[in-house]
């Protein structure tokens, strides 16, 4: 198996069959070259049980299976289209093993535009799930259980939050040989060392054996082709080197790889003017903005803390003190698409990366995963 380690490589091998029953999952008993919409239970409420689409390809051939989720948050759009596209576009006759996407996990924020369930919980803090707990804790083991685990690799997809747009990159714990092979091979320009809070889809699997990879692109409440483009080719890319897909040949560039991130905050509040640009490499001191008061006219700058790459940054707006307004990836050689052996990779900065356990309320909504 050349793909994955140990854990995944014998998950590899029952999802191709190798003295594994059939594929199973909602209740539907999946043969070789099918296609199925499945109904994956979301909420009972008034009016009776409410369920979101579950998309199956299962290909000519025996293979892995792997799973691509979107719209864990409602208002992220550029995932829903990358997982519907990638599972329109895979036809069985070409396809080894079985692509699972799960476009819209989160169909009540969905339908309201907003990031949160109805009660204001944020779904990726909540996996695996519990079957007693909140609304949240149940969505979310539905979608574990039953859909997660019968799969050897997964691909969240997400975007910026809050009036603020991300680099397209790929997230997740990169200290996993085969969560490393999934992000080289997904080919983004960057992969980001972050193992994910106690909480995210991508933390849950991947501490269950199941590799999984979140791919960042693009603000909400936008389809942005650029990002769900990109996203698609990822996909495939990464299907391809799982042999599921046939290779066309290319070779996939190594991204450029970061084992740490913060963010810079406003100091003072007023109208945010966004100088340094989404992807620039900026120094230390480096002037990244402006927040100007309108109605005293007093400014005051935002300034680079350290040598990075903007990996994300907040929309020209009115901001608050504390505000979260440029994401800087550090710790990293970017001309060099190397990493150190895994044993010798260090933490997330917990002081201001987005893994700060003691993080307020407010800190957690500003995170985009």
């Amino acid at each position: 198996m050349r793909f994955g380690g140990i854990a995944a490589g014998l998950l590899f091998a029952l999802a191709a069959g190798a003295g594994a029953e059939p594929l199973e999952i909602l209740g539907q008993r999946i043969g070789p070259n099918e296609t199925h919409r499945l109904a994956l239970p979301v909420s009972e409420s008034v009016g009776g049980e409410s369920s979101t689409p579950v998309l199956v390809v299962s290909g000519a051939h025996p293979g892995p299976v792997v799973c691509l989720t979107g719209g864990i948050h409602g208002d992220e759009l550029n995932g829903v289209e990358v997982v519907r596209r990638s599972v329109e576009r895979a036809k069985p006759a070409e396809l080894r093993g079985t692509l699972i996407g799960v476009p819209i996990v989160n169909l009540a924020a969905f339908r309201r535009g907003s990031r949160y369930l109805p009660d204001r919980r944020d779904l990726n803090r909540f996996f695996p799930g519990s079957p007693r707990g909140s609304s949240a804790a149940r969505l979310a083991r539905r979608l574990f259980d039953d859909v997660v685990r019968h799969c050897a690799a997964v691909v969240d997809v997400h975007s910026g939050s809050f009036h603020r747009t991300n680099l397209p990159q790929v997230r997740g714990d990169l200290r996993k040989p085969e969560v490393l092979k999934l992000a080289k091979a997904f080919g983004s320009p960057l992969a980001i060392h972050n193992e994910g809070r106690i909480g995210t889809l991508r933390r849950a699997a991947t501490d269950a054996g199941i590799p999984t990879i979140a791919y960042e692109a693009g603000e909400p409440m936008r389809f942005q082709e650029d990002a769900i483009d990109r996203g698609v080719r990822g996909v495939r890319q990464l299907l391809a080197s799982m042999d599921m897909l046939p290779r066309n040949g290319a070779v996939t560039p190594a991204p450029a790889i970061y084992f740490r991130s913060r963010w810079v905050r406003a100091d003072e509040g007023g109208i945010l003017a966004a100088r340094a640009k989404l992807g620039d490499l900026v120094e230390p001191n480096q002037v990244l903005g402006t927040v100007f008061d309108p109605i005293s006219n007093q400014k005051s700058k935002i300034r680079a803390p350290v040598r990075g790459r903007l990996i994300g940054i907040a929309l020209d707006q009115l901001v608050m003190p504390g505000y979260a307004a440029f994401h800087i990836a550090t710790d990293g050689a970017p001309e060099r698409n190397t990493a150190p052996a895994s044993a010798a990779l260090p933490s997330v900065d917990l002081q201001n990366g987005e893994d700060d356990a003691a993080a307020t309320h407010s800190d957690l909504e500003e995170r985009p995963d």
